[in-house]
């Protein structure tokens, strides 16, 4: 599954894929071009594929893919996932904290796929839980567990907590890795927040309808994907990593690995 940010239609002059190109029909509206076109796009979007950098997604995950493709679309960037690769490793995420998993994630990924990898993990910590489920966030009913399960799971541990006592946190850490495996940019944040008693909102994944920030009274389930992608634990990790991968396109590093 390729992600690529969504674009205007072709008339109106914007760059595709990192190329500065207008069609004739917008230099000349007269101009017959029901066969020039689809050439002449076809060619530049081969250009670009070939000489624009690529990161990979380490995930299958598609809310999450699209959420990260998003956050990174500021970038020059080709952004893939693993479900564009017919091979991939299963990573065993048996690091004892998120930047441990993230890291496992990208290395083992880029040296398989010989690519530039971000591997990301996140979840959520709950204070009265003693900040679980945190890396286990994803299996918090048990393996192969879904969201729902994982929500009604959460649920039932806090019981009839009041809600002052319900505060929670989401983390997530973000590693980059070259090819060759190396380590070249990191970033960890986190959002503060509090566990409600029953979903609210249907926007997101995770615990998402369960989460709710407090200055606003409103889920992440209900707040849609536009406010989340200024106040989440992913888009304030992403704020810090974007100055990093930013530093190594301008250097030229991205496409030395």
């Amino acid at each position: 599954m390729a992600l690529e940010k969504k674009r205007k239609s072709p008339g109106d002059g914007r760059r595709f894929h990192g190329i500065g190109f207008k069609p004739p029909a917008a230099r000349d509206p007269g101009r017959q071009t029901g066969q020039i076109w689809p050439q002449l796009f076809a060619s530049c979007s081969e250009i670009a594929m070939a000489t624009t950098p690529t990161i990979v997604l380490g995930t299958t995950n598609r809310k999450k893919g699209l959420e990260l493709a998003d956050l990174l679309q500021t970038l020059e960037i080709q952004v893939q996932t693993l479900s564009d690769f017919s091979t991939t490793v299963e990573v065993i995420e048996d690091g004892d904290s998120f930047a441990a998993n993230a890291r496992l994630k990208a290395t083992q990924q880029a040296r398989h796929l010989h690519r530039w990898v971000l591997g990301e993990d996140s979840g959520i910590c709950v204070d009265a839980l003693n900040g679980a489920p945190g890396i286990y966030s994803a299996r918090f009913a048990g393996e192969g567990s879904t969201d729902q399960a994982n929500n009604r799971h959460l649920l039932q541990q806090l019981q009839e907590m009041p809600l002052e006592r319900r505060t929670a946190h989401y983390t997530c850490h973000m590693t980059l890795c070259d090819p060759q495996g190396q380590v070249r940019a990191e970033s960890e944040a986190s959002c503060q927040g509090r566990i409600l008693f029953e979903p609210r909102g249907t926007d997101g994944f995770g615990y998402d309808p369960l989460f709710e920030i407090r200055e606003y009274h409103r889920t992440f389930g209900q707040m849609g994907p536009a406010a989340k992608a200024v106040l989440s634990h992913r888009a304030r990790a992403a704020s810090q990593l974007l100055p990093q991968l930013r530093q190594l396109i301008r250097r030229g590093q991205w496409d030395q690995a």
